[in-house]
């Protein structure tokens, strides 16, 4: 590969519906042939790269995804990462705002595009965005100035616009527009041209080489509060003995109930060493500790704040850290901390 050259692009298929075809004489759908991409998809010949396939032996559906396949899409981009300037990995829209949350915090070092992608509709359904998703994607991954990557992150890219993988949540089942990316822009939007919007693009540091990430800790749980919640279910998880943290979905701005049942449960599960994220079960905002009196218990008892992190990016990034046996002592701060600009 060569400075002159045109990008080589690498395409990773996992499974998800991008990947059907629609055998419109028996109306059934069938796996797409992505060693046959050129010929089933013409416009891809006008995009000034190479583009590489590799599929997953068994197409996974997004339901059925789990760390064990994120650390095989981590592998595939490690062991091609010298020879392709951007990867495109095509995945089911379910779940694909966890695989991407947790991509970016698995690949750290990153220097090169990683942009997931996914559709509504099969590849060959006649009303489709597959193609618009996929073509625009390989585009994204295919950018540079100067011989350089200018998208050097994991991202999410849906109808039209290009998000921080880490910041996404998908929002609707059967809309086009599936995903959202509530509490920061866009990184690039695609209209008549395409237009990245550079200011917020993240910068990886100059010289260091890229480290893969492949220690999960799955020993984590979401509860997102509800009113009539009794201690009895609350504490069914806390004392579960084998969750080690939590995402604590609270309403509004990180408020939750100043009854001493809860307060006791989130102390005591704190003494036994369980880490207590608190986020806000809104779509968008942010935590804020202290503004009302329903989080000031939570504040007082240190409780880790998730300020403005999706669920998605809170519990991957809590797997991360669990996996790197980060310890007690710092959890709390390198949680709070941006690492792969999660959050603000």
């Amino acid at each position: 590969m060569t400075k002159n050259s045109n990008p080589n692009i690498l395409l990773v298929y996992t499974g998800g519906t991008i990947g059907m075809m629609k055998d419109f004489d028996t109306g059934a759908l069938k796996a797409f042939e992505f060693d046959k991409l050129r010929e089933r998809i013409p416009e891809l010949s006008h995009l000034d790269c190479e583009i590489a396939t590799i599929s997953f032996d068994t197409p996974i559906d997004s339901s059925n995804m789990n760390p064990q396949y994120w650390v095989a899409i981590a592998e595939i981009i490690e062991e091609n990462y010298g020879h392709y300037d951007g990867f495109v990995v095509l995945h089911g829209s379910d779940t694909m705002s966890y695989t991407a949350s947790a991509m970016s915090f698995m690949l750290e070092n990153l220097a090169k595009p990683v942009i997931f992608t996914g559709s509504q509709l099969p590849i060959g359904d006649l009303r489709t965005d597959a193609k618009e998703n996929l073509i625009t994607s390989i585009q994204i991954a295919a950018l540079q100035e100067k011989g350089v990557p200018v998208v050097q992150e994991v991202c999410l890219y849906f109808e039209y616009k290009l998000y921080r993988a880490n910041r996404t949540t998908k929002i609707n089942a059967e809309h086009f527009e599936a995903f959202a990316s509530m509490n920061f822009p866009p990184l690039a939007e695609s209209g008549v041209h395409l237009k990245v919007n550079k200011e917020y693009l993240l910068k990886p540091v100059k010289a260091k080489t890229l480290q893969v990430h492949k220690k999960l800790n799955t020993q984590v749980a979401i509860i997102k509060m509800f009113p009539g919640m009794s201690e009895a279910t609350f504490n069914c998880i806390l004392n579960s003995g084998s969750v080690k943290a939590v995402v604590l979905e609270t309403y509004g701005s990180g408020n939750a109930p100043t009854e001493t049942w809860f307060t006791n449960a989130v102390a005591k599960a704190q003494e036994r060493g369980i880490f207590i994220v608190n986020v806000t079960q809104c779509s968008g905002g942010s935590v804020l500790p202290g503004q009302y009196e329903t989080s000031t218990h939570l504040q007082k008892l240190q409780v880790i704040n998730g300020k403005d992190i999706t669920t998605e990016a809170a519990i991957t990034k809590l797997m991360y850290l669990l996996g790197e046996e980060v310890s007690p002592k710092v959890f709390k701060t390198i949680f709070e901390t941006a690492l792969r600009g999660e959050m603000e």
